[in-house]
């Protein structure tokens, strides 16, 4: 049975399902599976993460949606998506000893973030169970939406080759590909200017 794939806000209530489904979406990320290695816990660190983000950052910082079974995190065109100090200990406290390297990741991907105004996309996922039902595409086309109206392009990051032609065919570009410290991933930044109703 299609699980239903119509955007809404996310809310604190939601913490528990928007944190999941990303879990899940997020398995197979080369990033996550290098900060997060342990197969047998990693879905339970991945939901962690994604609360801590969901709760001490975006959720207070930016617009998120969520359907039944993705979600969503963008930052405002001008705001600052900074975690606080906990939510900074939290994630350090879960990383462990890869919190260094991924602090390390997270720098290198940010000195490539453009400059000038933009609506970035910092997150976005569908738990397997729900692809191929058009959860990440009603995910993106509402956020698309916000910034055509603002005449703002959008930016956004992965470390999945896979996911590229998905971006493409929404209208990004590979704008540059960044190769992460440590051996790590190769990150993919990608844009799309905005387009104007005709």
């Amino acid at each position: 049975m299609p699980i239903p794939a119509t955007p809404k806000p996310a809310t604190l209530d939601d913490a528990p399902l928007v944190s999941a489904a990303l879990a899940r979406a997020f398995d197979d990320d080369p990033m996550l599976r290098r900060s997060f290695p342990d197969d047998a816990s990693r879905e339970e660190s991945l939901v962690r993460y994604f609360t801590t983000l969901f709760m001490g950052q975006h959720l207070h910082h930016g617009v998120c949606e969520r359907t039944d079974g993705a979600a969503a995190f963008w930052v405002a065109a001008g705001a600052q998506a900074v975690p606080g100090a906990d939510s900074v200990q939290q994630l350090q406290d879960l990383l462990g000893v890869r919190a260094p390297l991924f602090r390390d990741a997270v720098e290198t991907a940010a000195r490539h973030t453009p400059r000038g105004p933009h609506w970035p996309l910092a997150v976005i996922g569908a738990d397997p169970a729900a692809r191929g039902q058009g959860h990440g595409a009603a995910l993106l086309r509402s956020g698309l939406a916000r910034a055509d109206a603002a005449g703002l392009p959008v930016y956004l990051e992965s470390c999945k080759s896979a996911n590229i032609p998905f971006c493409e065919h929404f209208g990004f570009t590979v704008r540059e590909e960044v190769p992460l410290p440590g051996d790590g991933p190769t990150r993919w930044g990608m844009w799309r200017e905005p387009r104007h109703a005709s």
